[in-house]
């Protein structure tokens, strides 16, 4: 039974990581999308920052707190505090936050804390929303209509739409910037180590399988509104590429 539970938590940590990968990946190219549009139509990059800062504001703001929050919360000494568009080499930065520089440790709470904080309010919004459950029940059950018509008919809901954004712009303004997963790497690896050792030494798993079986049906509400935050984002990118494509059209022809 422990052996169970603890793959069963596995395969939910994999489908979870797996579903964040590709959430970065799609939030890219909308976030490219919108600009590339927005460039396209006014010819100002300046402004094509403005547009997608606009667009994402209050994601950016939680982004933002939950890094000042977790830095105060483990006693790091903050600054400087920026939610507005700047160069930052060959992207565009939302927003910072000035923090103490300290132990990976902290460095790592801090730097996750937008994830974490993000991946909260959109299970909680997927959850209470969007019934995001069931819309996980049926694809798992490989129900492919029943799922497209669950998540339209969770949009056509009462305020659907003014919550979809909310989802949208919390969703797809969590992910890590490059310095926030600057300390992450060996934490990984100290962890991974630290959880090898656990396995080797024999030490019972009952701990484990009790913290698994909290955590995992966690991890499964989150998966579900990451999955309709995916569909949603994979939507709007093709929105976006259909407008894009005759805008670069024009361009070219002239």
């Amino acid at each position: 039974m422990a052996d169970f539970a603890v793959t069963s938590a596995i395969y939910t940590i994999v489908a979870l990581a797996v579903s964040l990968s590709l959430l970065a990946w799609v939030s890219r190219q909308v976030s490219l999308g919108v600009q590339a549009v927005t460039y396209y139509l006014t010819r100002s990059t300046d402004l094509a920052g403005v547009i997608i800062f606009l667009v994402l504001l209050p994601g950016v703001l939680l982004h933002e707190s939950a890094h000042w929050l977790a830095a105060r919360a483990v006693g790091l000494r903050t600054g400087k505090f920026r939610v507005w568009p700047a160069q930052q080499g060959n992207y565009i930065g939302l927003g910072s936050v000035s923090v103490e520089r300290s132990d990976i440790w902290r460095e790592s709470l801090v730097g996750v804390a937008p994830l974490v904080a993000g991946n909260l309010v959109i299970a909680l919004i997927g959850w209470r929303i969007f019934a995001t459950p069931e819309l996980l029940t049926a694809l798992e059950t490989g129900q492919i209509l029943e799922t497209v018509g669950l998540f339209f008919k969770a949009l056509g809901t009462a305020d659907g739409l003014v919550w979809a954004y909310v989802l949208f712009t919390i969703g797809n303004s969590m992910m890590p910037s490059a310095s926030d997963r600057e300390p992450f790497m060996p934490v990984i690896l100290y962890t991974a180590f630290a959880a090898l050792t656990y396995v080797v030494v024999g030490l019972p798993l009952a701990p484990v399988t009790f913290l698994l079986g909290w955590a995992v049906p966690m991890f499964e509400i989150a998966i579900g509104a990451l999955i309709f935050l995916l569909v949603l984002d994979l939507l709007i990118w093709g929105a976006l590429l259909l407008i894009e494509f005759p805008l670069r059209l024009a361009r070219r022809d002239r």
